[in-house]
């Protein structure tokens, strides 16, 4: 019985990992950085993956401290926190483009202003910036799988784990690749002019998502 048990539970981690990260915010910002700074579709691919960690880190903390506290509370902090990731995201997402226009009204007079583009381009901190906003959304769905794999063995419970784990950054690296690769057809003087802004309106707009119909 425990062992239809945990593969009961086993699909139903796969589940809500993969399906949770079909949702645009998952995905969607860190292709259309990766598209901007014209990072290959392997680094974009790595970006992902390390978001994906951090994501998934944070959600499995929080169904640890849930044991300890109560699924409740944690559920609670976990409805606040992907609000605030929701805000994070629109922020990133206007400063992004800001920044995006900027360099496009050089590009357009002819200035580079190589110096702020090598010392201030979101490149630099674009990466740690949408790691940080990824380990700021935990997914509170996978909570009660969490809750229920504490009454199994600790393998079983660990194997539930890594497959909602695997799930989730499996499904967001993928993503993330294929609408990289496929962006990377899109070319043209216009496409390296207005990519930065276009990336961050979109990044705007998914965070405004995010925060009013709670992906």
């Amino acid at each position: 019985m425990s062992a239809e048990v945990a593969l009961t539970l086993g699909a139903a981690a796969a589940s809500v990992g993969a399906l949770h990260a079909l949702a645009p915010d998952h995905w969607l910002p860190i292709a259309a950085v990766g598209r901007a700074q014209g990072w290959s579709t392997g680094r974009t691919a790595r970006v992902a993956l390390g978001c994906g960690l951090g994501h998934v880190t944070v959600s499995v903390l929080l169904g640890l401290i849930g044991l300890v506290t109560g699924r409740q509370a944690v559920t609670t902090l976990g409805g606040h926190t992907a609000a605030v990731s929701g805000v994070l995201l629109v922020g990133f997402g206007v400063a992004y483009a800001l920044w995006g226009l900027r360099h496009a009204r050089a590009h357009l007079h002819g200035h580079r202003h190589d110096h702020y583009d090598h010392v201030h381009a979101p490149a630099r901190v674009g990466a740690r910036a949408l790691f940080a906003i990824y380990a700021a959304d935990p997914c509170v769905a996978v909570i009660p799988i969490l809750f229920a794999a504490a009454a199994l063995s600790v393998p079983a419970t660990v194997a539930i784990v890594a497959t909602y784990e695997l799930a989730t950054i499996g499904t967001m690296v993928t993503l993330v690749a294929v609408a990289r690769a496929g962006t990377a057809r899109v070319q043209g003087p216009w496409v390296e002019r207005w990519a930065a802004s276009a990336a961050g309106v979109s990044i705007a707009v998914t965070g405004v998502a995010v925060a009013v119909l709670g992906w």
